[in-house]
């Protein structure tokens, strides 16, 4: 993953802010079963992310993460779904959580990414049009995520976005990917390095997971 200008990292952040929620969810929501992809400091291959969450049968598939780019100005919170790319900024986005792909010895031959290449931008836009058949569920929540950043109003709202991720393609059920800010940028890297932060950051989520429950089961009745 990425890396701020303090020395944080990536990978211990997004840890930290997911297992923050997965305690609030165990917590609030009696019934709901969290399953994590990991719980210490190891990679995890991309496609297996995806085939964690297909194998126990998730309901919802959330991936957390950092954002960073050369421009430091740059700051906030975005949520992503499946989808066409919109800008070249989506694109650039994907294209560095997908290269995590690198980290995979055999990727090439393993026959899980059908040949995917994380460094050409065309495959990264052909990925973008894969069918989500749960698109719309994904933008809801994606939606909710960033309405509770905006009401909480410590991080720029940067909105819902679409683009081709890798860990998002292959599941079978609502996804989104949470960039929960730059670490590039003094503020947010402050913001999330501090438990604080973590905490509010892991909030946002959970409430927006509460509020989507809750319209389901509704819309079920």
């Amino acid at each position: 993953g990425c890396s701020g200008h303090s020395g944080s990292q990536e990978k211990h952040i997004a840890l930290e802010i997911a297992l923050k929620l997965g305690k609030l969810i165990e917590d609030s929501l009696p019934g709901v079963k969290v399953v994590y992809t990991r719980t210490t400091d190891k990679f995890v291959e991309l496609w297996q992310r995806a085939a964690i969450a297909n194998q126990n049968k998730a309901d919802l598939f959330i991936s957390i993460h950092c954002n960073a780019h050369t421009n430091a100005n740059l700051h906030g919170v975005e949520t992503y779904v499946m989808g066409l790319h919109k800008s070249n900024g989506n694109l650039s986005v994907s294209m560095r959580e997908n290269n995590a792909l690198n980290f995979e010895m055999d990727y090439k031959e393993s026959g899980h990414y059908t040949n995917f290449d994380p460094n050409s931008p065309e495959a990264h836009i052909i990925l973008s049009l894969y069918q989500n058949a749960y698109l719309d569920y994904s933008i809801e929540l994606a939606g909710n995520i960033q309405k509770n950043v905006k009401k909480r109003g410590v991080l720029h709202d940067l909105g819902v976005k679409q683009a081709g991720f890798v860990v998002l393609w292959q599941t079978t059920m609502p996804s989104v990917l949470v960039e929960t800010g730059y670490l590039t940028n003094f503020n947010n890297e402050k913001y999330l390095t501090s438990e604080k932060g973590k905490l509010e950051s892991a909030s946002n989520i959970f409430e927006a997971v509460k509020d989507f429950k809750l319209n389901v089961e509704q819309k079920q009745d």
